[in-house]
């Protein structure tokens, strides 16, 4: 079992097989789940002394969530713990919910193929634990499996229960659905609009719908069987005038790979070309929602080649980001001279938005443009959550932040990715268009905030749609993670120790080729940076490079100091592979692949040193 801060999974299937679709688990991993149970029963019951704590659980569509769901709810159910199990829900949706409780359980192994599956553990401020506390669980869980008799121990927990308590729970799970989509739905307006005033949030939603009304936008949504089959879409995306097209959206029916990316989201682009084909050209943007139903990537139409595109993961968060910081500004231009009282998002004068280690330096190039901060974290949506608190401790607004390499996006107050969040970005770029001010002045709309800003004012038209939007985002060429280049085999089980490795390679690869750098790629210097936790740092000159299990990036700059790419490399929190990708500058296809192939010969390099000593 992979034990990180993103969650615990393993092949659940009883057959060992990933992709089985079988439901049962058999006698260990119902064992294991309920050793889970308990683990998350105690910690729970401490965090709320003298009082029995309410805790929330629900499942994605995994055939094996059932068999799982019934080992937790038996633990929880014998350790005291008052349920509201609502069976089917999206991770969002779930820790929308929990955030009138304790906590919550979530059964799931996000995108990991569906013999998967895992646990992800929260309390009630919308996110999964901090590392920290995960780490404790980890503990503790590991020590009640090392016992002797585990097993045996778990088994007779679960023989404890009385079956009336848990077909009570069940019973109930209808009641407590309806009140978690009713939380969702109250959340996710908060999170798009970017205020708790309901007569804002009225106010904007209003101008969407009307100005859909004018520039008709279909969205396209391949659920692929998802827990977000089960969740509110169907009812938040056409009250804002979509028009919401849904395919593969009967739960637990899931045809074809789970991952949002690459092969699968060709399904999506599929049905989109099909669409214009039989004359429906408002069908412009279509996601593809991973198991667990947070994280949705995007397809679009592009009006200048007639066809579908899929937007990488890079550009999809890069989207979010424009359209989020956009909409801030407009906001803070609009809504106080309609007489509304704005509760602004903009507490403080310093922004900044938080990122993963991975995420592409078009990130930099956006931020520049809006005069945003930007920081980093160790890959890991709870690493980047956490350094967002922390910068907003420290007196920063980030509206926004999220894993550049995964796609997707948190938008404040959400602790999680979510592809309502995602698709209504871009809606909403679409959607507030330029007017007119009372005094005969111009009133720019998001896109064209962007483009002002960005210096590509001469891009901006009054018809743009979504292929003039993808023309203004920075040039980058970046590995996409789902690419079977994007994974490396090392024999080395120490990862800290394969770096430290790849130091003295790299150093001598640097000595050797730095002219050759510079005349093929333009790149004068380097500057390795490290990540842990919520932390990056350059380590000091001749220190060691390893950093356990962290981030290692060698952060590449051109000839005036300016940086134009990187090599970044890490093991895999939740699958046993260990992850490399380049970023480059531009659109030579071949320097990002030649720098990705360097990379890779290093790192074997490395790995053979290793083995050595």
């Amino acid at each position: 079992m992979i034990l990180s801060a993103s969650g615990w999974r393993k092949v659940f299937a009883e057959s060992g097989d990933g992709e089985d679709k079988s439901p049962e688990i058999g006698q260990t991993n119902t064992a294991l789940s309920a050793l889970i149970a308990e683990t998350f029963a105690e910690y729970i019951s401490q965090k709320v002394p003298g009082r029995t704590p309410t805790v929330a659980v629900a499942t994605d569509t995994r055939p094996t969530g059932p068999k799982i769901a019934d080992a937790v709810l038996r633990v929880l159910a014998l350790k005291g713990i008052s349920i509201r199990y609502v069976g089917v829900a999206a991770a969002p949706e779930i820790m929308a919910y929990a955030k009138t409780m304790d906590g919550f359980i979530y059964i799931s192994a996000s995108h990991n193929p569906v013999g998967h599956n895992g646990i992800k553990f929260g309390l009630n401020d919308g996110g999964v634990l901090p590392g920290q506390e995960t780490s404790r669980l980890i503990q503790t869980f590991k020590e009640k499996c090392a016992e002797d008799g585990a097993e045996e121990r778990a088994l007779d927990m679960l023989s404890q229960v009385n079956d009336g308590e848990i077909r009570l729970a069940h019973t109930l799970s209808d009641q407590y659905k309806k009140e978690c989509l009713w939380a969702y739905e109250d959340f996710i307006a908060t999170v798009i609009t970017g205020t708790v005033d309901v007569h804002i949030q009225d106010e904007i939603y209003s101008l969407i719908k009307s100005s859909l009304l004018e520039n008709s936008v279909g969205v396209l949504a391949d659920m692929n069987g998802s827990a977000r089959a089960a969740s509110i879409d169907e009812k938040v995306l056409p009250a804002m005038g979509i028009n919401f097209l849904p395919f593969n959206n009967e739960p637990g029916t899931i045809p074809h790979g789970i991952i949002p990316e690459g092969e699968n989201l060709q399904w999506t682009a599929a049905v989109m070309d099909d669409l214009h084909n039989d004359g429906m050209d408002d069908a412009i943007l279509g996601y593809m929602p991973d198991c667990d139903g947070d994280r949705g990537n995007i397809v679009y139409w592009n009006s200048k080649d007639k066809s579908s595109h899929i937007i990488t993961a890079q550009n999809v968060f890069a989207l979010c980001v424009i359209a989020e910081e956009s909409f801030e500004i407009w906001k803070q231009n609009n809504l106080p001279q309609r007489g509304l009282l704005w509760k602004a998002t903009t507490k403080y004068g310093k922004k900044a938005v938080a990122v993963n280690g991975p995420t592409s330096l078009r990130m930099d190039e956006i931020c520049r443009a809006f005069g945003i901060e930007l920081f980093r974290a160790e890959v890991g949506e709870a690493n980047v959550v956490n350094l967002a608190r922390e910068k907003r401790d420290s007196g920063y607004t980030v509206r926004i932040l999220g894993e550049g390499s995964n796609g997707g996006n948190i938008t404040y107050p959400s602790s999680v990715r979510d592809p309502l969040a995602t698709i209504m970005a871009l809606v909403k770029m679409l959607a507030i268009r330029d007017g007119v001010n009372p005094d005969g002045t111009r009133n720019k709309g998001l896109f064209h905030i962007w483009c002002e800003k960005s210096d590509q004012e001469y891009k901006y038209r009054d018809n743009f749609d979504m292929s003039d939007i993808m023309a203004t985002i920075p040039e980058y060429v970046t590995t996409g993670v789902s690419e079977e280049r994007a994974v490396i085999d090392t024999k080395t089980q120490d990862k800290g120790v394969l770096k430290e490795c790849f130091r003295q390679v790299f150093l001598d690869e640097w000595e050797n080729h730095q002219v050759e750098m510079q005349e093929i790629y333009g790149i004068q210097s380097y500057v390795p940076l490290l990540t842990n936790g919520t932390k990056e740092r350059e380590p000091e000159e001749g220190e060691s490079w390893n950093n356990g299990n962290g981030g290692l990036k060698i952060l590449f700059k051109d000839t005036k100091g300016k940086p134009c790419g990187f090599i970044w490399m890490r093991p895999s929190g939740t699958e046993p592979v260990f992850r490399i990708m380049s970023d480059f500058r531009g659109t030579d296809i071949a320097a990002e692949r030649s720098l990705l192939r360097w990379e890779t010969s290093m790192l074997k390099k490395a790995d053979e040193y290793a083995q050595e000593q």
